[in-house]
Order: C-alpha cells, then structure tokens, then sequence
C-alpha cells in the first residue's frame, strides 16, 4: 500500500480537494448558523467529513448506480442545494424553515453535508481516483480533515472571545 505513495501525487490530491471542499469559503455559512443560535462541534464536524468522505471514495459509484444517476446529474443536483443555500444566505431569508423542535447543532445539516462534503467531493474523489493511487488521495483527505478542524476550532474560538 505504502509502496504507492507518491508526494506529487499527494500534495496534488491534497489542493484539488482543498478547492473543492472549501472550508474557509464555508465560513459565512457558519458565522449565519451562529448568528441563528446554532452550534457547530469542530471535531465532530472533522469526523462527520471524513467519514462522509470515505464512504464517498470507496461506495460513491456503487451509490450513484444504484439510483441510476450518472456523475453529471448528481452534480448538478448538488448545485441546486448550494444555490439555494446561497440565495437564503443573500436575501435573508428561509426557504427551509426550523421547527420549534430543531436542534441548536447545525455540524452535520448544512454544514458538513451538503457544504463541505457535497455533489462536487463525490465527483471529483471519483474523477481522481482514476489518475492517483489511493494512498495519495486518503492523505490528502485526512490532511483537509485537519484543515477542516482547523477552521471550525478557530471559528469557535474567534466567535467566543467576540471578535
């Protein structure tokens, strides 16, 4: 398994998937969900994203298969959701509305998932898993889980000392 790690390989999976995970560009969506009273656990969040981004590198395919879709469809499936979280978070408003029930934590809906592990990880873990051995991929995605913990704890931190 080791045999096949290559650091190019590595450090290439690592910015494609930094792009499109995008834990900073999340950042509006937490300070929102703060602003809302909700709660975001950073390690919680980290483990959440990676266990979604296992299952999407070993059972993605077999997912997209077994609902008949195609990488494409599922993508711009994906994109509909990310829009519309947008367009609640540019016009103030609630397109999915919280009952007096909701939880105050918010790590998992709509944080992590569709936010962080979306349409656009599944496709592009799938589209690189055809160019780069799996070793270099998994370390790249343990090293943006970090990034991803990174992010959430210094959040944390900056919203409670009210900065």
């Amino acid at each position: 398994m080791f045999s096949s790690f290559d650091l190019r390989q590595c450090a290439s999976a690592f910015i494609v998937l930094f792009a499109i995970i995008d834990a900073v560009g999340a950042l509006p969506l937490l300070v929102r969900l703060n602003n809302k009273g909700k709660e975001i656990n950073p390690k919680r969040g980290a483990i959440l994203s990676f266990i979604m981004f296992l299952s999407f590198f070993y059972i993605g395919e077999a997912f997209l298969k077994l609902f008949g879709l195609d990488i494409s469809t599922f993508a711009v499936a994906g994109s509909i959701v990310i829009f519309l979280i947008a367009l609640e978070m540019i016009l103030n408003t609630e397109f999915f509305k919280d009952g007096p029930d909701a939880e105050k934590d918010a790590t998992f809906m709509p944080v992590v998932f569709p936010t962080l592990a979306g349409s656009g990880v599944l496709t592009t873990l799938l589209s690189i898993r055809a160019q780069y051995h799996d070793i270099n991929i998994l370390i790249a995605l343990i090293a943006n889980v970090f990034v991803i913990y990174g992010v959430f704890s210094r959040f944390k931190t900056n919203r409670k000392s009210g900065q």
